[in-house]
């Protein structure tokens, strides 16, 4: 008989579960409980040890949704999540992903369940236009056996050049939805638009107009800074865009300005106010630290779309965090006095939350503040005596989501393998899935030459945060190609000589290279080696070290940022330009390095940036030239039937 971890919880709006294979009735001897508040629980049945770590993808049994239709939600306690994590995160300052990150990001929040994934601005470059194009042909084409599919977004302006770029993006996908805005404030169409109100919901409406004549039915509108326009103004612009076909309305604070009760009134006057067949989204921004709160004031007063990113990360304060939206519905969606009188909702699946807050916090280089609610170091660490006491005695004294609901699978709760210089490469292969970072062929002998190099160095055995280190930190991460490999590093250092570092790296011509450098430090040495032999110029923003764990044999773990320098010297590709603001500045790199000397790490981290950097570089240049490759042909093809035509 098969037995299922379930969410104790009303069958519609249940999480995720995990399937576990059990040979019969009496295996129930085994399950192991952990109740949390209101019996929202997870309960793990398995024919052998209770915990048994990760669930693989085939064991998660994905969480229901209704059927998808642009305009309308047939059950009206369903909530959609819209990511927006690659077009407004990778606004945040630092902030870089490649097509291939992005690729991978994608695949994670299918796996999620969000219902909506924004994967660009497709106008901003031609390598952002075929990051979009390559995660509509691909994760938006793999229909999952529910028969769920991710629709594929595209922001655009209120222009004709950028919706026909969005939709070039977009359209290859099973869903394809386009996006377009347009500020309403006072402030921003006097004093940024410089147009009148009568011609910017003229805008709006052609907009929308010309986005429904590309072939798309569905079309999402924002009206920007919706959070300090005039309600009446965003009735009369709401209901002309309706008319003309926009199936989602999402309404921005775009500055965070509003309070929850504030933005709750503005949902509810726009439910009432503007007739239609529609969905209402939210949008909320962090710069007063409420975009959480503002977000689920939206959903209690109807909005049925809740736009977020992974770890909030986003333009200056960032964005409403996916987990925190989701998980306060997951937690408290059933009280219907919280919620306007409905069960709200989602069709995320919580497991995959931390994998997919690990992925992004590691290839965008934003890192995760260690009190961050649910994804944060800290969320489930009790060091009070007190609480201490209350965890050893019945866990939801202080716990009121169990760690492994999120994909948390860690601690005390671990299968019980000290991992150390004798474990094998099976062991570390189990430890990974357990730890959700599963790895395989050249990833996982990778991994497991430098675990083996680690834990020889080490009397105590390697700590699970520092195989997760390990694991998120290997030079190139993310890359299709790795340009450049770090073979050796070695510097001479102290208080009686200049301090030297030697570094011998392989190059993309697979020859390798030796050269020492001389510098202020043993790093800074290092870093003038490697610039020596890499010959880019880059200039470095930002430098950290942090110990993994506490202890003197502890690993190092050092954050690089780099930028091109100059900084605008890399050309355009190297150039982001911002969505709202179109103000532009220079794409910052981030990597990270992992090692038991600081200066190995330090070097690891430095070269994983570059090769970043290197490999964006090319990405640009093959978008660009198939772009450009596509325009000569299309100006061929139509030169060809107007020569024809005119010889009719």
């Amino acid at each position: 008989m098969a037995a299922h971890v379930l969410a104790a919880r009303a069958p519609i709006a249940a999480p995720c579960a995990i399937r576990r294979a059990a040979t019969s009735r009496a295996s129930k001897s085994s399950c192991k409980t952990q109740t949390r508040l209101g019996g929202r629980g997870v309960i793990f049945c398995a024919s052998g040890p209770a915990s048994a770590g990760a669930p693989t993808d085939a064991e998660v049994v994905r969480a229901p949704r209704p059927e998808y239709i642009p305009n309308k939600i047939d059950d009206p306690n369903y909530v959609r999540v819209f990511d927006t994590t690659l077009r407004d995160g990778e606004q945040s300052p630092g902030a870089t992903l490649t097509s291939k990150e992005k690729l991978d990001i994608a695949r994670n929040l299918a796996k999620l369940g969000v219902d909506i994934i924004e994967a660009g601005f497709p106008i901003a470059s031609p390598d952002d236009l075929e990051a979009v194009r390559q995660i509509a042909k691909i994760v938006g084409n793999e229909p999952f056996p529910d028969g769920y599919v991710p629709v594929i977004c595209g922001l655009s302006r209120a222009n004709k050049k950028d919706i026909d770029a969005s939709w070039e993006g977009v359209r290859h996908a099973m869903r394809p939805r386009i996006h377009t805005f347009i500020a309403t404030s006072k402030i921003h169409m006097e004093d940024k638009l410089r147009k009148t109100p009568d011609e910017v919901v003229q805008i709006a409406v052609d907009a929308v107009v010309y986005a429904r004549s590309l072939g798309c039915d569905d079309v999402e509108f924002s009206p920007e800074d919706a959070g300090r326009s005039d309600p009446e103004f965003l009735w009369r612009i709401l209901t002309a865009v309706v008319e003309a076909g926009a199936t989602t309305l999402n309404i921005p604070d775009t500055v965070g300005i509003c309070l929850p009760q504030e933005f709750g009134t503005l949902i509810a006057g726009i439910k009432e106010n503007v007739k239609g067949q529609y969905v209402i989204s939210t949008h909320c921004q962090n710069d007063l630290g409420l975009s959480t709160a503002n977000s689920l004031a939206g959903v209690a007063n109807g909005a049925r779309q809740v736009e977020c990113t992974i770890n909030g990360i986003g333009e200056r304060a960032g964005n409403a965090s996916l987990e925190e939206v989701v998980m306060a519905i997951w937690m408290r969606g059933m009280e219907k006095q919280f919620f306007g009188g409905f069960n709200a909702y989602t069709g995320v699946n919580p497991v995959y939350i931390y994998p997919s807050s690990k992925m992004v916090k590691d290839f965008s280089g934003m890192a995760v503040q260690p009190h961050k609610a649910i994804v944060g170091a800290n969320a489930f660490a009790h060091e009070s005596g007190i609480h201490q006491d209350g965890m050893l005695k019945n866990k939801k004294t202080y716990e009121i989501i169990a760690p492994e609901t999120i994909g948390y699978f860690r601690g005390e709760d671990s299968v019980g393998v000290v991992m150390g210089k004798h474990s094998g490469r099976h062991a570390l292969s189990s430890k990974l899935i357990q730890l959700g970072f599963p790895m395989e062929g050249d990833a996982l002998n990778d991994m497991f030459t430098r675990f083996k190099l680690v834990a020889e160095q080490k009397t105590g055995g390697v700590d699970d945060d520092e195989i997760v280190a390990l694991a998120t930190s290997v030079a190139g991460a993310g890359e299709e190609i790795v340009s450049w490999r770090l073979d050796d590093v070695q510097v001479v250092c102290g208080t009686m000589g200049m301090p030297t570092a030697t570094v011998k790296m392989t190059g993309p011509d697979a020859m390798t290279r030796v050269t020492s450098a001389v510098g202020s430090g043993p790093v800074d040495a290092a870093y003038k080696a490697v610039d020596e032999l890499v010959r880019v110029k880059v200039e470095l923003v930002e430098y950290s070290v942090t110990a993994v764990v506490e202890g003197i044999e502890s690993l190092a773990q050092t954050r690089v940022s780099i930028r091109p320098n100059p900084p605008l010297s890399g050309g355009a590709s190297m150039i982001k330009e911002n969505a709202q603001t179109g103000t532009r500045g220079a794409r910052m790199f981030t990597s990270t390095g992992a090692d038991t000397d600081i200066v190995v790490s330090s070097t690891r981290a430095y070269v994983a940036c570059l090769n970043r950097m290197i490999a964006y570089t090319m990405s640009a240049k093959q978008a660009a030239d198939t772009e450009a490759a596509k325009q000569a042909e299309v100006a061929a093809t139509a030169a060809e039937a107007e020569a024809a035509a005119a010889k009719a």
